[in-house]
């Protein structure tokens, strides 16, 4: 866990390279700056609140919430952004026999809340601690009760070996975190879900930040504005 100096140093450092060129907002009116107003590279917005009305105006923008619990609610608008574009999904050679075995089961949208806190939980290389608490799964749920945020679990047997969940806008998918309790189960659950939102038109899923994971599975870089470019479409 950080130290108590770690975190004063960290608010410090938010101060005065993030919060005061961004945008801070009201804790009753759901409002965000729009993309051409946005003066810093990642964090865009300050404050507010977690419902489930801003959280869907937020993806809506391609912004979405990111921060520790003992900071204020940081809204990230990452420049440059991973994605990753369906029809662009690498498969590699070793993940071949999990399929042609049928190694892991996948569903949808069984155990929302499940995932969510198997993701809390989930050791990460390089992070100490988690983002998500209680707050956030309270409020995806409720995006989840109204259809917009899904779920990807993954079985070995009866029991959950992975999993992944974001949130849906339009032909959008904006990926939020996924786990992992034995080698490749996530992976596995990953490319079924890009092969079934591929099915169905979409035409991007979020990475958000990159990762050596990501883009061996096909994710790249884009600019900020070639991201908006994208959002533009999938609202016609």
């Amino acid at each position: 866990m950080r130290t108590g100096l770690d975190k004063l140093l960290n608010l410090i450092k938010i101060s005065f390279s993030i919060i005061m060129p961004a945008t801070w907002l009201s804790p009753t009116q759901i409002y965000f700056p729009k993309p051409e107003y946005f003066d810093t590279p990642d964090v865009v917005a300050i404050g507010g609140d977690l419902s489930a009305d801003r959280l869907l105006l937020a993806y809506s923008m391609g912004i979405f919430p990111w921060y520790n619990e003992d900071e204020p609610i940081l809204w990230w608008s990452p420049d440059p952004r991973m994605v990753l574009f369906p029809d662009e999904l690498k498969v590699s050679k070793s993940m071949r026999p999990f399929f042609n075995q049928n190694k892991f089961r996948v569903t949808y949208n069984i155990d929302f809340q499940g995932v969510m806190r198997h993701c809390m939980l989930n050791q990460r290389k390089g992070q100490d601690g988690t983002w998500i608490n209680e707050d956030m799964i309270k409020s995806y749920s409720e995006l989840h009760e109204r259809g917009f945020a899904h779920s990807v679990e993954v079985w070995e047997g009866d029991e959950i070996v992975g999993g992944l969940y974001g949130v849906a806008v339009g032909r959008i998918f904006f990926g939020e975190s996924m786990f992992t309790k034995v080698p490749n189960a996530s992976k596995f659950g990953f490319i079924t879900f890009v092969q079934k939102l591929r099915e169905m038109n979409f035409l991007l899923i979020d990475c958000q930040q990159e990762t050596r994971h990501l883009t061996s599975l096909g994710g790249r870089l884009i600019s900020r504005t070639a991201f908006y470019e994208i959002l533009k479409k999938n609202k016609t």
